[in-house]
């Protein structure tokens, strides 16, 4: 069974995208977007959501991807290609136990 393709809004473009992509991946345009390597920064996080901005984080762990997807100011998450297992993350399931 395939898992569903949860999306997210890209800032305040009317747009969606996917929200957890492999980096890289074309539906995800990263020339748009603040890019992030973590949530830490969260002025950076509310100035960029403030102003429409779609925020993308990197996340190379289960952990950060779950830290990433709890901010409401992420768009997506991009994950490197050498953790592609991570795009099966049951993420109800990492979020709620």
């Amino acid at each position: 069974m395939s898992r569903p393709l949860r999306t997210r809004w890209w800032g305040a473009t009317g747009r969606r995208v996917p929200e957890l992509a492999l980096e890289g991946d074309p539906a995800v345009p990263l020339e748009e977007a603040l890019v992030l390597d973590s949530v830490a920064d969260t002025a950076a996080l509310a100035e960029a959501f403030a102003a429409g901005r779609p925020v993308v984080v990197r996340a190379a762990s289960a952990e950060a991807v779950r830290a990433a997807l709890a901010r409401p100011e992420v768009a997506a998450v991009l994950v490197p290609p050498e953790r592609a297992d991570l795009l099966a993350l049951d993420l109800a399931q990492l979020t709620y136990g």
